[in-house]
């Protein structure tokens, strides 16, 4: 019996038969074990049916990435079978239901039948064998049940007792199913770990309390794969934290909407996904010409049209880089991770308050739903910069208050309606100083320029990319977002030799972009490798726009799958 230091489990089946429930209760028991995880869901675009599978890593270290390869495979149906179940790794089981189908022959070395109807049925309901199936996990690996039986109450009490009770019935069915007729334990025994204070949390979410840790006042949004649990979350929070949620018509009321709220002198932000992200476009200008600071979220998934709703991509950067008509400032940020997510979604509210203009987030369907383990989220440190917004006593020394003055850093004072002697023109045509309509060209040059140098006084602020690995070594790795971590989990499986020759630079501030350090960066090393979740390397043509440096050496991925460790694990090996 050989002791592993992580598990890839997976589980398979239609909507319908418990496999995003079991999954997050399968990610508990490990999380209340001691153990690191990371999970990632496959789902089809239909209310119900379809093929649904979860996958999670369970691992002694920090985790964000997962393995195309299982250890072991759960498959309620032959669907599963047929989809999936060559991404068994070597020596790796398949734990099957047997009253429903058999194994095919190829398969049946390698799997392990387990009367998961019956089993289910016996303890009250055949919806149960999800859970039969988990406790049929935890004997293989040599787990006990304590900790799962805790995690199976606190999922099933709000169902009532009879519920809680038949659950934990089918669960210690399963396991004891396994210890009868499975006599030696599966290829691995995971060792004991000691407690750890973590959450279970995905970076919608995080993203979410890190607004609300930064002061966010009101939030709209209309429901779009894969953003929709950024409003689900709030709404369940509005009336205890105190801010304004709302459920728009659709996509042009929401930022409509937020554009109001923001006027009006509250913390605003609005979340959405790439078509929904296209609808608020004209909007978006408006935000820019009137300076209202807005925070927007696009959790991107594969395009264009509706394309692949449920997946997952990197392929929006250069859209939102130049959405709009016209030339006006914005932010782009992009988390690598929940915790970046936290962080970045309070410091977006700064940034928007503080420059006055739209802050755009760049998550993605990998992380935005992909539930990792996290140390618990503090507040502490967040402190909430409303920038130049003025106050009533700072306004009564301004003779001639102008909301659009020109000024060296292009931020102009700031007041919100109600405020005595800080009246001004709100509108979509460029103005003058006052905010009066002005098509005079010295005047359009002057206000272009007022507004663009925003950036130019954040560029001398801006967070330098983060670089990770050896910082002396000559072979660079560029990566944004959410390839992060499959990155940096790959790259701490080489041997420690191999370790030394690469760094790894991760963009989290994508515009402005850190022009003068990425071009050092470059310069500075002997080989370069770009890897994106997109078809034609955005960030690449950014990087080669702003510093005139071409990565040639590129991996990109673009199927509406992340990328698994087997990928970057390829890619640095031959690096």
């Amino acid at each position: 019996m050989m002791q592993k230091n992580n598990l890839s489990w997976k589980i398979g089946g239609e909507a319908g038969f418990g496999i995003k429930s079991a999954g997050l209760m399968f990610a508990q028991i490990f999380m209340k074990a001691g153990y690191e995880i990371f999970d990632y869901t496959e789902y089809p675009s239909l209310i119900r049916g379809g093929h649904n599978t979860y996958q999670l890593i369970v691992d002694t270290r920090p985790v964000n990435s997962v393995s195309r390869e299982v250890d072991v495979l759960v498959a309620l149906n032959i669907n599963t079978i047929n989809q999936n179940a060559d991404e068994l790794s070597s020596g790796g089981l398949i734990i099957y239901d047997s009253d429903k189908f058999k194994m095919p022959a190829k398969y049946q070395e390698h799997s392990f039948g387990i009367p998961l109807s019956t089993i289910a049925k016996e303890a009250g309901n055949e919806l149960m064998r999800n859970v039969a199936a988990i406790g049929a996990t935890l004997a293989l690996v040599g787990q006990k049940l304590d900790i799962a039986g805790r995690i199976v109450r606190e999922n099933f009490q709000r169902k009532g007792g009879a519920v809680v009770a038949n659950n934990i019935k089918a669960l210690k069915a399963g396991y004891d199913y396994v210890l009868k007729n499975h006599p030696v334990n599966f290829i691995c025994v995971l060792p004991t770990r000691p407690p750890k204070d973590n959450i279970l949390i995905a970076a919608n979410e995080s993203l979410a309390l890190g607004a609300l840790a930064a002061g966010l006042n009101f939030y709209a949004g209309y429901p779009m794969t894969p953003s929709s649990t950024i409003l689900q979350y709030l709404a369940t929070v509005a009336q205890q934290v105190g801010i304004v949620v709302k459920h728009a018509e659709d996509e042009i009321s929401v930022i409509n909407m937020a554009l109001g709220a923001a006027h009006v002198g509250a913390r605003a932000m609005i979340a959405t996904s790439g078509g929904g992200f296209a609808l608020m476009v004209e909007s978006l200008g408006l935000t820019g010409i009137t300076e209202t600071p807005l925070v927007i979220v696009n959790v991107q998934r594969p395009g264009p049209a509706t394309g692949l709703p449920t997946w997952t991509e990197q392929g929006d950067l250069q859209f939102v880089l130049r959405a709009a008509q016209g030339d006006f400032p914005r932010i782009v940020l992009a988390p690598g991770d929940a915790q970046e997510a936290f962080e970045l979604g309070a410091e977006a509210m700064n940034l928007a308050e503080i420059y006055q203009l739209p802050v755009i987030i760049l998550s993605d369907k990998f992380i935005a739903e992909g539930i990792t383990t996290n140390k618990r989220l503090t507040r502490k440190g967040i402190k909430i910069n409303r920038g130049k917004l003025l106050t009533t006593s700072q306004l009564t020394n301004i003779k001639k208050y102008q909301r659009y003055k020109l000024t060296a850093d292009g931020i102009s004072p700031r007041t919100v309606p109600g405020m005595s002697q800080g009246l001004f023109i709100a509108n979509s045509d460029e103005h003058d100083e006052y905010g009066f309509s002005s098509e005079s060209g010295t005047n359009r040059v002057a206000q272009v320029d007022k507004r663009q140098r925003k950036l130019e006084t954040l560029a001398k602020k801006i967070p330098r990319p983060k670089i990770y690995g050896n910082l002396k070594a000559k072979k660079l790795i560029v990566i944004w977002g959410s390839t992060k971590g499959v990155v940096l989990d790959a790259y701490n499986e080489l041997p420690e030799k191999q370790q030394k020759k690469i760094k790894i630079m991760h963009l989290q501030y994508i515009w402005p972009l850190a022009k003068n350090f990425i071009q050092e960066a470059l310069k500075k090393s002997k080989d370069v490798l770009l890897i994106e979740n997109n078809s034609n390397a955005q960030l690449g043509q950014l990087i080669a726009q702003e510093t005139g440096v071409l990565i040639k050496n590129k991996i990109l991925k673009y199927d509406g799958r992340p990328f698994f460790r087997e990928d970057i694990r390829r890619a640095l090996h031959n690096f």
